[in-house]
């Protein structure tokens, strides 16, 4: 019987990790991977050059779209559809597609009969670059800005600046800088007017969550100026934006005028999407009935178009069972999502971040195996995800596969497999950590040549319209003498605001690598202090004192909630941190009754609800004291806690222990303690140089001995400016 106590809270620890480590959404959104791309053409008079507008293109039982009175359109085309090109006063043009040309069609006068055409694919310096920037989108972000920036030093005309910048903005959305795409689009915007940038302006805007902005650009667009398909695309990405904002019943609404439009005109890809966006939508709103019609309306239709978009539904699907617990049925369309997934495997890449992985699938089944309770079948399905999820390095997936093996071992009554599977969870989150700051680095590097070529490619449209202005000048030089000082000012003018520009956008970069520092470093706490409190519950539990362990257990669980709770913030309240530390300090008191006492004291002139400090700044020097001072003192120390305010906007943290001292407590670490402890404080270090690199010198850290005979000690003084 007392063994079972004891797994019972050996095994509460885990719960207690759910609050330690971020955890990975069960409930994965499909992403659509675009296989689809945009061809641009023109239809012009062979001999006098002149545009043919109105002309009809379509692709065989997909997009439609007319020529504008420039003669140019474009469509959106997958490779080996059929592209039908047909007006009244000539021959109907059928082409199949091969990749991304450009295709011109040269009309020739001709007979009575109808006019001869001659279909050819142009291959101009401006255009080819273009091209090649648009194949490399996908698979190289930096080589297709470049190609951009070679574009637009070729660049003539203000349509061919709207078109580069508007691929540039493309690639910036694919590769989720949706910031920049925004700014682009603007840009391209500006040069020339087109509706099809204008949906992506708002679809821009929706990914980076300006969704009143995104809102209101679609609102502005004419819709009677838009073509059926781009009619779909307005509806849809009206829906997504009311679904976003929970205003269901228009997003529905928006999804169903969008279907009636891709029915009529027999847009099949878009009739799929917006059937199951639909069922999305009945599913939040709780109207499963409908949700249920809509959902089997797109996996039929999904099963009609190619084996990739069909399991991608199926998924979409047993996500839906599971959210409404039907997990038999869940169960069944994931074995079957596993079956058509090997099969794609053979001949498409699927990377990690896809939800058509098969260590996803085999986890899910193995979690709606759990959740009926049927551990026998929910085991090899999670040992199926771990395999695989190792095999692919998605560190992400085998924790969680991992943690949920742990806990089916648990609630099946085989504690000691489920106590070892729980070690393999903790390497496995370790792991991850490893893997998230790698990921991280990565990010910054990324970043910031994105950063580096933005500016250049900024740099080029401002030597551009210098170069413009002083050829303009050199013309008018002899006519106007005051127009050559205005034109001076103003190349001087957009110099500096070009400059002034560049400065905003380094300085917003700098700002978002800060942030993203800030959020790394308040996430790394310490884990001596985590491990020895489980060591310390463990030995409670070894010498059979169950109710201190639990006593400890929950102010330990108080604490990481409390912690966690904060991680996300720069600053909190005072207060809140001297609740923190007391608990803090209370769970080190616990361990080291007979080491020291201590006293958190706050002077009653503190205007403690008028100031704010960053979250667990305090907690590494009060871990010192105690492990790396007070630890080692042959007698019983003190350790004292003490906030006071030297001004009206500043206070002073003064924490002070009798310990050994620095300098012997230095002596005795080992290599190991040295490393960890310089890591711990580096990482403080860093905090605060941010910290006031960001607010000005908000945060000043002054170390030195205590006293200076006997044990010295060590005295802490942190001063805190208000904003």
């Amino acid at each position: 019987m007392k063994d079972i106590k004891k797994y019972s809270i050996l095994f509460s620890f885990l719960f207690l990790s759910h609050f330690l480590f971020s955890q990975q959404n069960d409930e994965s959104v499909v992403e659509k991977q675009e296989t689809s791309f945009v061809v641009r053409g023109s239809v012009k008079e062979v001999e006098t050059h002149k545009p043919i507008s109105h002309v009809e293109v379509s692709v065989n039982g997909g997009a439609y779209t007319t020529t504008n009175l420039a003669g140019d359109f474009r469509i959106e085309v997958k490779k080996g559809d059929k592209l039908i090109i047909s007006h009244k006063d000539f021959i109907t043009v059928n082409y199949t597609i091969k990749n991304g040309e450009r295709i011109v069609v040269q009309v020739h006068p001709g007979s009575e009969e109808g006019a001869l055409y001659k279909r050819k694919i142009v291959v101009k310096p401006f255009n080819s670059i273009i091209d090649s920037a648009v194949v490399y989108l996908k698979k190289d972000a930096e080589k297709s800005i470049q190609f951009i920036t070679e574009a637009l030093s070729q660049s003539n005309t203000t349509k061919q600046n709207a078109e580069a910048y508007e691929v540039l903005a493309d690639i910036y959305l694919h590769w989720k800088q949706y910031d920049l795409a925004i700014s682009n689009y603007k840009i391209s915007l500006q040069n020339n007017t087109l509706n099809e940038v204008v949906l992506k302006l708002a679809k821009a805007y929706y990914k980076n969550k300006d969704y009143q902005e995104s809102l209101q650009t679609y609102q502005n667009i004419n819709l009677a100026s838009l073509s059926n398909y781009q009619k779909t695309v307005y509806y849809e990405g009206l829906g997504d934006v009311y679904k976003k904002i929970v205003q269901l019943d228009t997003a529905i609404s928006n999804y169903k005028k969008g279907l009636a439009i891709a029915e009529k005109h027999l847009i099949k890809p878009k009739i799929t999407d917006l059937n199951s966006k639909i069922g999305e939508a009945y599913n939040a709103s709780g109207e499963l009935k409908e949700a249920n019609t809509f959902f089997e309306n797109a996996l039929d239709l999904a099963s009609q178009e190619n084996k990739k978009r069909a399991v991608e539904e199926k998924v979409k699907v047993a996500d839906f069972q599971n959210d409404n617990m039907a997990y038999e049925d869940e169960i069944q369309l994931r074995k079957e999502a596993i079956e058509e997934i090997s099969e794609l495997e053979s001949d498409t890449l699927i990377d990690n971040e896809s939800a058509l992985t098969l260590q996803k699938q085999n986890y899910k089944i193995g979690n709606a195996y759990y959740q009926q309770k049927d551990y026998v079948n929910a085991v090899p399905y999670l040992e199926k995800s771990i395999a695989e999820a190792d095999s692919r390095e998605d560190f992400l997936v085998k924790k969680d596969a991992i943690r949920k093996l742990s806990e089916t071992h648990r609630d099946a009554g085989d504690y000691n497999k489920a106590l070892e599977t729980y070690k393999a969870y903790q390497e496995a989150v370790d792991t991850l950590y490893v893997k998230m700051d790698q990921e991280i680095t990565q990010a910054r590097r990324f970043n910031k040549s994105i950063a580096e070529k933005q500016n250049r490619i900024s740099s080029l449209e401002s030597d551009r319209a210098l170069s413009l202005s002083n050829y303009q000048l050199s013309i008018e030089q002899s006519k106007r003498q005051k127009l050559i000082i205005y034109s001076l000012f103003g190349g001087v003018l957009l110099l500096l605001i070009a400059a002034y520009l560049m400065y905003k956008y380094i300085k917003q970069q700098k700002l978002a690598n800060n942030l993203l520092a800030l959020k790394s470093l308040r996430s790394q706490m310490n884990p001596h202090f985590i491990f020895n409190a489980l060591n310390s519950v463990n030995s409670f539990i070894a010498s059979n004192d169950e109710r201190t362990a639990n006593r400890y257990l929950s102010d330990f669980s108080q604490l990481m909630r409390a912690v966690l709770e904060n991680s996300e913030q720069d600053f909190i309240p005072l207060q809140k941190e001297v609740d923190l530390l007391e608990l803090y300090t209370q769970l080190e008191h616990f361990r080291f009754k007979d080491k020291f006492y201590y006293s958190i004291t706050v002077e009653d002139n503190v205007a403690i609800n008028e100031f704010q400090i960053p979250p667990m700044l305090l907690q590494p020097y009060i871990e010192n004291a105690v492990w790396h001072g007070l630890r080692y003192k042959e007698e019983k120390g003190k350790l004292e806690i003490n906030i006071s305010q030297k001004s009206a906007d500043e206070i002073t943290i003064a924490i002070m222990d009798d310990g050994i001292g620095r300098e012997k407590s230095k002596s005795l670490k080992t290599e190991n303690q040295k490393k960890q402890n310089s890591q711990g404080m580096n990482n403080i270090k860093k905090r605060v140089a941010i910290l006031n690199e960001m607010y000005k010198d908000k945060v000043n850290v002054f170390i030195d001995d205590y006293q200076t005979e006997g044990d010295k000690g060590t005295k802490v003084v942190v001063t805190l400016k208000k904003d």
